[in-house]
């Protein structure tokens, strides 16, 4: 039987590029708000399994795993990054921001834990270098990567029988990142960002590391 990976925010960018990698080998599940989000990544992978659901609709999410039983990996890769100075952000940035980046984590991994445990699985945090040094117009975002580091490290504490993974990449070239770019005002070059699949490598190599092996942290930075 093969492996399951559930992977969040799977419909394109990095989230697509690490449903790529798992593809070959796992028995995947493709998250998305909506299901039409994942209709390019399914033309492509047409054996993965679409898991539409607003992740911070929590009931939504109980529901949406009530029958996952065994879950290999978890990949949590959604989120969102408002930009905006500590002067200039009001307080719903940050009540979103957090929303999306912590609280979904912790809401989709505390529902899927008995799955977890039963297969001895791999919870794999897509964080960021923010989730590591904070700059300028970037409060809310990495306020929100730290805690998201806080959340993996209490998991893999209390969780013996699981690994845990933070990722911590550099910018990546993605749509997202595209749009961060414009809101800045520079020109965006896509040669000064980490590919995609860079990091959706890393993620699986991870994964991928012997069973007497944990690796906790990986940091990732263009060259």
């Amino acid at each position: 039987m093969r492996p399951t990976a559930l992977v969040t925010g799977g419909g394109r960018g990095l989230g697509a590029a690490i449903a790529r990698e798992f593809a070959p080998t796992h028995d995947l599940l493709l998250g998305g708000r909506r299901r039409e989000s994942l209709d390019a990544i399914l033309e492509e992978l047409p054996d993965a399994t679409p898991w539409p659901v607003d992740l911070l609709d929590h009931e939504a999410v109980a529901a949406a795993v009530a029958n996952i039983e065994r879950l290999d990996v978890l990949v949590h890769n959604a989120g969102i990054a408002e930009l905006g100075t500590v002067a200039d952000s009001e307080p719903r940035q940050w009540r979103e921001t957090f929303e999306a980046n912590v609280v979904a984590v912790v809401a989709l991994t505390r529902f899927l834990l008995p799955a977890l445990r039963a297969a001895n699985g791999h919870v794999v945090l897509v964080n960021s270098g923010a989730g590591l040094r904070a700059r300028p117009g970037w409060g809310a975002y990495a306020a929100s990567k730290f805690a998201l580091r806080a959340f993996g490290d209490a998991l893999r504490e209390e969780e013996p029988s699981l690994r845990v993974t933070s990722i911590h990449p550099g910018r990546i070239d993605t749509d997202m990142q595209r749009a961060i770019v414009e809101s800045e005002g520079r020109e965006y070059d896509p040669s000064q960002f980490l590919t995609p699949g860079s990091v959706a490598r890393a993620v699986r190599q991870a994964v991928e590391s012997p069973g007497d092996s944990h690796p906790t942290e990986i940091v990732l930075r263009p060259r």
